[in-house]
């Protein structure tokens, strides 16, 4: 990563404030060219509760500052209610927040160093309202970066996949949560830091609460999600993820349904912006993102949008890892999506395994430990730790494999598989994991994709419906979009198991399915010569970063930024647990403490959260505790049952 110099001088507006109607001021950094009221330049917000001055600090220096220097305004705003932003936070994309996202934009569209238009970027939270304000259509707005966000808040995203119930968003939950819980920073809203923490602290509600109780896909998820309507957003989108992420599949629905200018890149990062990203190679993003503003935002024609509509990473075929520096591999290009060329290539269930005909299929029940899934890693993975699948032989030997004969020539694939069986069951209620794996000829099994159905959700997530207990079934399960080598000489793995933890939440009771059928449909991409003519992707460039000094205090782990003389201490546990033949067994624990502190100020933040279940009831409890220096100043405990909905 290359640290640059850039064409203008830049200084930095570490803390301002903007009005919005209601008389509530929201905490913005900005970082502009020097001489930006003389030549004023678009702004490029990214909106976000995730604490501008003690959160994303680090991020934001590699970014914000190349933007500015090279002629934008990078704008960090914190939402209502988070960081030094007044109000109070209730949810995750409410109304409230997309309305204020307004008023953000028509304010600096009107600000005197701005020239009154405005892009917005951001990943994940700042990815999804980057699309929902598209939606709004606000006038300054003329352009979007949106990366490792989704179109479908309840379809694809941490809270629920294929109609089961995914931990992730209860450890997601449970992160926010904390967060909220953090105090502004007295240094810069002075006296009132006191009271606006306390009323945050009465107030937060238990998000992950709110979600459980929308177990279908109905209007509290439909809010947010642009796929609702795609042709409400009109300004240009490029769509932008990794393969080793969990938000991915939005991008090739996002090519292919916006009527706006789009373009999409994959790369093959987990979640994190591609110019720091793990999986490597990263790349020249802030170079691209440049690219992309200077043609939406100056009318400068880079070339940018005469390029091929998608940029997608053809990942090499490796040995299986929980952890990858880089996945090796090489750039492919379609011109629009979905792509020409792409052949779909059937594949049978076979008693022989999988097959290019239809042959003999003897019928066969799979009823798995509730412990399959030890080598999921996590929904998403962020790439700076041991979070993402393993060698999948250990849940291959407690599942139902069908395999290819070895492969006489490579097949590589890019786009979504499609698993389509036949099923019957002994319970009303039943899950079902898919796997695609790379079976080496060593016998190691790398996850390619993956998908999971709850089959009460087989016709849809909005009305479910039981299963009748022997009836026969036919069930179509898209899996993850991939972009994947299986080379000559390996097979192809289809895994089929009931269970698939801690990915996703057990069923009420341990079902047995029996499958009389089914086929694997594989998105095959030929090679092409024009791939090789693509252009290089520029090296990583950023401005300077900001190192926190880190120490250990006992068993918190210290962040100092020492240009704010503030220190942030942090430490969790959490605890996954399920018997193999119980699924009622499930529990998941998580502990965390916070610390701010500086000479003279000191708080401490104290949340727990455990899910447990019945038959016929989800268990949440939760609990809150915040000291000032060493008085106690809110204890606040959860305790709820929640009716289980098909689920």
């Amino acid at each position: 990563m290359i640290v640059t110099t850039f064409p203008r001088p830049v200084r930095v507006i570490e803390h301002t404030l903007i009005p919005l109607h209601d008389g509530t001021m929201l905490a913005a950094r900005i970082w502009l060219p020097e001489d930006a009221e003389q030549n004023p330049v678009p702004a490029i917000l990214e909106y976000l509760p995730y604490r501008k001055r003690d959160g994303t600090y680090d991020r934001d220096s590699l970014t914000h500052p190349y933007l500015a220097g090279h002629g934008y305004a990078g704008v960090r705003v914190d939402l209502r209610g988070s960081g030094e932003s007044e109000g109070l936070l209730f949810d995750e994309y409410a109304p409230q927040e997309q309305d204020d996202g307004l008023e953000v934009i028509a304010w600096l569209a009107a600000q005197p160093w701005c020239s009154g238009v405005v892009g917005m970027m951001g990943i994940s939270w700042g990815g999804f309202n980057g699309l929902q304000i598209a939606a709004r259509r606000p006038a300054a707005l003329k352009a979007v970066v949106t990366i490792c966000s989704t179109d479908d808040r309840y379809a694809d995203d941490a809270h629920y996949m294929g109609g089961t119930l995914l931990t992730a968003g209860l450890g997601w939950g449970f992160f926010f949560f904390a967060l909220m819980c953090l105090p502004p920073d007295p240094v810069l809203v002075g006296y009132r830091w006191r009271a606006m923490w306390l009323e945050r602290l009465e107030n937060i509600p238990l998000f992950f609460e709110t979600w459980l109780r929308h177990q279908r896909r109905d209007a509290y998820w439909k809010h947010g999600s642009v796929c609702e309507d795609y042709a409400a957003i009109q300004c240009p989108v490029y769509a932008v993820g990794g393969w080793t992420d969990g938000y991915t599949n939005a991008i090739p629905r996002l090519l292919e349904r916006l009527k706006a200018p789009r373009k999409g890149l994959i790369g093959p990062w987990a979640h994190a912006y591609p110019h720091f990203a793990h999986p490597g190679p990263q790349i020249g993003f802030l170079q691209e993102m440049l690219r992309w503003w200077d043609y939406w935002l100056k009318d400068i024609d880079t070339g940018v949008m005469d390029e091929p509509m998608l940029r997608a990473w053809m990942t090499d075929s490796v040995k299986p890892a929980s952890r990858h520096e880089t996945l090796p591999g090489r750039w492919v290009a379609e011109p629009s999506w979905p792509p020409p060329g792409i052949t779909p290539r059937r594949l049978f269930l076979t008693d022989l395994g999988l097959r290019a005909e239809a042959a003999t299929f003897t019928a066969r029940a799979v009823c798995s430990p509730q412990t399959v899934g030890s080598c999921a890693g996590e929904w998403v993975p962020f790439g700076r730790g041991h979070d993402q699948a393993g060698d999948q032989g250990e849940d291959d030997a407690r599942s139902l494999v069908f395999d290819t004969a070895p492969l006489e020539t490579p097949i590589e694939m890019l786009g979504a598989a499609i698993a389509t069986l036949e099923v019957v069951s002994d319970r009303p209620v039943a899950n079902l994991a898919v796997r695609l794996c790379d079976l080496h000829p060593g016998g190691e099994s790398l996850r390619v994709s993956y998908g999971v159905l709850n089959l009460a959700h087989r016709d849809g997530h909005e009305s479910p419906a039981l299963l009748a207990v022997g009836q026969r079934y036919r069930v179509r399960i898209r899996l993850n979009d991939a972009g994947a080598v299986f080379p000559a000489g390996h097979r192809i793995r289809l895994a089929l198991s009931t269970a698939y933890w801690p990915i996703m939440w057990p069923c009420p009771e341990k079902a047995t399915l029996t499958i009389l059928a089914g086929t694997l449909e594989l998105p095959v991409r030929p090679p092409r010569p024009s791939d090789a003519r693509l252009k290089p992707l520029p090296d990583p460039e950023t401005a300077a970063p900001e190192k926190p000094t880190v120490s250990r205090r006992g068993d918190l782990r210290i962040e100092r930024i020492e240009r704010i003389g503030l220190e942030s201490g942090a430490k969790a546990a959490s605890r996954f647990h399920v018997e193999d033949d119980d699924p009622l067994s499930a529990v998941v624990e998580l502990r965390r403490t916070d610390t701010k502190s500086r000479e003279g100020w000191q708080v401490r933040i104290e949340t727990q959260m455990r899910l447990a279940c019945t038959r016929d009831v989800f268990l949440l409890q939760a609990s809150l505790r915040a000291w000032e220096g060493e008085n106690e100043v809110c204890h606040r405990d959860w305790d709820r049952a929640i009716a289980r909905d098909f689920l």
